[in-house]
């Protein structure tokens, strides 16, 4: 997490091109949070993150930023829309349920980061327990040269199991009961918790033979599923998930827009959109939330919203939520050099993706540099003609590129197939050009 805000942005221009502003602001917002850690508990608790507000049409980078941002950090994160959430009393989720979700995704952050500590631990229970299962135990009372024997033929089963060998063998194992959870984060904690109990009361009424026969492979699978569970402490990790989600968590919450009420709207006291708002001030403010793992405090989980504001601005927000989000950041339409440049220059980009997914069939596709830019101007037409729905473009105008191509894959084995501009002006230039036919199509 001790990262410069210039690393951060240097990391971000990896995956996202562009939206410079945007990437700087919630370096800047990143770093702030790791200075606040380094001071004195007093002054932490003073110091609350300044939540951000992020405006511009979809697929401009929005989510994309804020998601490699937290796959970077190792942070908990979730996102959210803001338009799945309805006031209390309505049909709808409650809007406490996010910081659920948030706790559930950093009990699976920390969860995972205590099996690959215990990495060692859990492979040898697993081995011991399917060796245990291919060779019957030693006779009581063997001779000294039988044990030797013996441990020779468990050391060569051993790494038998270990290459591979044995997985298609199939042996006869005792699977124990594991107790499902239940993370339907809509529900109240005390209702959570009872459901819990039924489910436990129920699988020891359950008193079924346990053996069950099964390969050596999906034997693997369940008792590394049941080591993890008896070699790690739940309660350790409960309790460090909440810590994590309280100081470094991030939501964002997408379509913050869809509740706001513009002046124009004829929905203007419409109880559920405004009353979404009113329900979010609390936790967005700083509140305590009851979760079946503890209580967590909201006041320091940095919140990023996001919305294209098309229809309404910011300023149709109730005043107490604009508040909460003083930094504003406004993120650029894309153009064309933009979209040449998200084909050409991002990790794991769209063209990479498509020549990896081809290449499983034995072919190799090549894009010409012509092609890519021809890619890049159609799209950006496209968006201009119909709604502009950003970098998604080049999702539908590659996809209509290749169609032909990828159905008849199989006759290009250990073949080149170039993609060439006249190919893709002869596959897009009636489509993008037609207003209808642009609308349905692309």
């Amino acid at each position: 997490m001790n990262l410069t805000p210039k690393e951060i942005v240097e990391y971000l221009d990896k995956y996202v091109i562009s939206q410079h502003n945007a990437k700087k602001t919630i370096a800047l917002a990143l770093r702030t949070r790791y200075r606040r850690m380094q001071l004195s508990p007093e002054l932490q608790n003073d110091i609350t993150p300044k939540n951000i507000l992020m405006i511009g049409s979809t697929g401009v980078g929005k989510t994309e930023i804020s998601r490699r941002l937290a796959k970077m950090m190792k942070v908990p994160f979730i996102k959210v829309e803001a338009s799945k959430y309805t006031e209390v009393g309505f049909v709808g989720r409650d809007v406490e349920s996010m910081i659920r979700d948030l706790v559930v995704a950093s009990i699976a952050i920390v969860k995972a980061e205590k099996e690959e500590e215990n990495r060692e631990k859990i492979e040898n229970y697993v081995l011991n327990k399917i060796v245990e299962k291919l060779i019957p135990p030693l006779a009581f009372g063997a001779s000294e040269s039988k044990k030797d024997d013996y441990q020779r033929l468990l050391s060569v089963m051993e790494e038998r199991v270990l290459s591979g060998e044995m997985d298609d063998q199939i042996i006869q194992l005792e699977v124990e009961k594991i107790h499902i959870e239940f993370n339907d984060t809509n529900l109240p904690p005390e209702m959570a918790k009872v459901q819990e109990s039924f489910s436990r009361v129920f699988s020891q009424m359950n008193k079924e033979d346990n053996k069950k026969e099964l390969s050596v492979k999906d034997a693997k699978v369940i008792l590394r599923n049941e080591a993890s569970i008896k070699l790690i402490d739940s309660t350790h990790i409960n309790a460090e998930a909440l810590r994590r989600a309280e100081d470094g968590g991030i939501i964002f919450l997408d379509e913050i827009d869809k509740i706001a009420i513009s002046e124009k709207s004829q929905s203007r006291n419409d109880p559920s959109k405004e009353g979404v708002q009113r329900d979010l001030l609390p936790i967005v403010e700083g509140s305590s939330v009851s979760t079946k793992y503890g209580t967590i405090n909201t006041d320091h989980i940095l919140f990023i919203a996001a919305g294209a504001f098309h229809l309404c601005k910011p300023s149709d927000l109730i005043p107490e939520l604009q508040g909460r989000f003083p930094l504003r950041v406004e993120l650029e339409a894309l153009n064309e050099d933009t979209l040449y440049k998200i084909l050409t220059q991002t990790t794991n980009s769209l063209l990479k993706q498509y020549e990896a997914l081809l290449s499983v069939e034995g072919m190799k596709l090549i894009f010409e540099d012509e092609a890519i830019k021809a890619i890049a101007k159609l799209a950006h037409r496209a968006n201009e003609i119909a709604e502009d729905i950003g970098a998604r473009r080049l999702h539908t105008v590659i996809e209509k590129i290749l169609e032909d191509v990828s159905f008849n894959a199989n006759e290009y084995k250990d073949k080149e197939f170039i993609v060439t501009s006249k190919l893709v002006h002869e596959k897009l230039d009636t489509i993008v050009e037609n207003d209808d036919l642009s609308r349905y199509i692309l």
